[in-house]
């Protein structure tokens, strides 16, 4: 997986290959473990709404993988965790308090950048996320800018929310500064199916490279206008016009 993270990062910074392109992507693989993810929390899910059974699920050690499945195949079940405090519960729920250790896969204060603990279990998460908002844009009460904030502090360690190898109560920070600013992260095109099971399609023509989040910062394809401006316009066009709805009837 670091493997894969490294050759996309060559990829997209500081100069991309336009001639080879779509093959220098595929070489990363990245995609492929997206896919191979959600294929899996997508049986999860499928067997617990269809086949009305309980699932085991276990990786190796019972904190990486483990995580990645359950919170995904939830997110797909219940509409509560596609709301931003649901899935703010979700992470403390599936991550933090069932032990991902987070220092050690993302090596906080860690000098050895080669070291075989790190890798980018959770990052892989949140991309699945968004590619779950890909396919089922009015699902979910969050927004892209959400999503990547989440990741930025993932790393920047402003907040201590992923900082140890186990939850601490009194490290829930980030979700006090996310609740504070509440109207950066919502998506104006939410509609609220709590009941709607979502069955995304995940054949790896249905799946894209995160183009906001790994290529921000390469100059040739950084945004104009932020993305979490442009979001805060749609939602004051959205409630000026009476809801998503009524927005669609006068385009």
């Amino acid at each position: 997986m670091r493997e894969s993270l490294r050759k996309l990062k060559e990829v997209v910074y500081p100069n991309i290959e336009e001639s080879h392109w779509l093959s220098n992507l595929e070489s990363t693989h990245w995609l492929e473990h997206i896919k191979l993810i959600l294929a899996g929390a997508l049986r999860i899910a499928d067997k617990v709404e269809s086949g009305k059974t309980s699932v085991v699920i276990h990786c190796s050690d019972g904190w990486d993988r483990t995580a990645q499945l359950t919170s995904l195949a939830m997110l797909m079940l219940d509409g509560h965790y596609r709301t931003v405090r649901g899935f703010q519960v979700l992470i403390e729920k599936e991550w933090l308090t069932f032990g991902h250790r987070f220092q050690m896969r993302i090596g906080h204060g860690d000098k050895n950048h080669s070291d075989a603990d790190r890798s980018p279990v959770f990052l892989q998460f949140i991309d699945c996320v968004w590619q779950l908002t890909r396919q089922f844009p009015a699902a979910f009460e969050f927004n892209e800018f959400f999503l990547i904030t989440i990741l930025d502090h993932l790393y920047s360690c402003l907040f201590g929310t992923f900082l140890c190898n186990r939850a601490a109560k009194e490290d829930r920070f980030l979700w006090s500064y996310i609740n504070s600013h509440l109207e950066e992260f919502l998506n104006p095109l939410y509609v609220n199916y709590s009941h709607h099971v979502l069955y995304p399609v995940v054949s790896m023509r249905h799946l894209e490279l995160w183009v906001g989040y790994y290529i921000r910062w390469n100059p040739r394809m950084r945004l104009q206008e932020p993305i979490h401006h442009c979001y805060k316009e749609l939602a004051i066009h959205v409630a000026n016009s009476g809801g998503f709805v009524g927005l669609v009837k006068e385009m």
